[in-house]
């Protein structure tokens, strides 16, 4: 099977931003024209998230949503802040090709299985993010990252595959941002019990760690952010002014320093990972 490099824009207001370990939101850019430029570069699928949807109980994306699916023609998913079938439903009409679920069907699984009876299993990708405690114990976390569960992150992904989850996008919470590296045991372990594809997130600093999650942990997936976006913000024009009074823009002040993430762009992850025997997508899409 042909593993998928999925660009993770997670968007806060008009704009993309990115934390560490999903706090202390940077902003990097537009997030429709990172969306554009990594349709461009190659990329498989594209994944939205709302990163303030879990403070305010909605997803504020759907226009934007509109927008992207107008210019962008790869698979789009959209998560944070989608509570019942009526928000999945819109986000799906304005162009979203799947939605990430992980708050509202911890608290109600029963909504699984609703939606992918409503809208089909391949539609449907349940979300779990997970922080390892100091016994080994793996926890899902809802409201990103901010709320414990009391979940097995395990015992999670096996019933949410039995209610009708068609993909699992598995995040460890404790490696976002840092660019140390993906939790391998968390993803091996979900992936080689899931009958489901596997996206991998959380930790990619350098190349070499996106080619090891996938040859040693078998995710079919991998999503990214960091090592992606910090490269491209440093290269895309953009006029400074037009963030102020945005939040923090400290990053894109400084120039785009990536601190332990070794920023490369998506062409040249996966001319690394082909020339690694990685069966990946290398064609780089013709802009519309």
């Amino acid at each position: 099977m042909t593993v998928r490099i999925i660009p993770r824009l997670e968007i806060k207001g008009p704009n993309l931003v990115k934390g560490i370990r999903f706090e202390g939101l940077r902003v990097l850019g537009k997030p429709e024209a990172f969306a554009r430029a990594y349709y461009e570069a190659g990329a498989d699928e594209l994944i939205y998230v709302d990163a303030v949807a879990s403070l305010y109980g909605r997803n504020s994306l759907l226009h934007m949503v509109e927008r992207t699916a107008r210019e962008v023609f790869v698979p789009l998913t959209v998560a944070g802040g989608l509570r019942s079938l009526d928000d999945i439903r819109a986000v799906l009409r304005a162009g979203a090709d799947k939605v990430a679920l992980n708050t509202a069907v911890v608290a109600d699984p029963d909504l699984i299985r609703a939606a992918s009876r409503a809208f089909g299993s391949s539609t449907i990708v349940v979300s779990i993010e997970a922080i390892r405690h100091p016994d080994g114990r793996y926890e899902a976390y809802t409201d990103f990252g901010r709320e414990s569960s009391g979940v097995d992150a395990f015992e999670w992904a096996d019933r949410a595959v039995d209610l009708g989850a068609g993909e699992l996008l598995v995040t460890a919470i404790d490696r976002d941002g840092t660019g140390t590296g993906f939790d391998l045991d968390l993803t091996r372990r979900i992936a080689d019990a899931a009958p489901v594809p596997v996206i991998a997130g959380g930790g990619a600093g350098t190349m070499d760690q996106v080619a090891r999650v996938i040859a040693e942990s078998h995710a079919d997936a991998v999503s990214l952010a960091s090592i992606l976006h910090y490269h491209l913000a440093a290269t895309l024009p953009h006029d400074g002014d037009a963030f102020e009074g945005e939040g923090n823009i400290e990053f894109l002040r400084k120039g785009g320093a990536s601190g332990r993430v070794t920023a490369c762009a998506l062409e040249a992850l996966k001319a690394d990972l082909v020339g690694r025997g990685v069966d990946v997508r290398p064609q780089a899409a013709e802009a519309a």
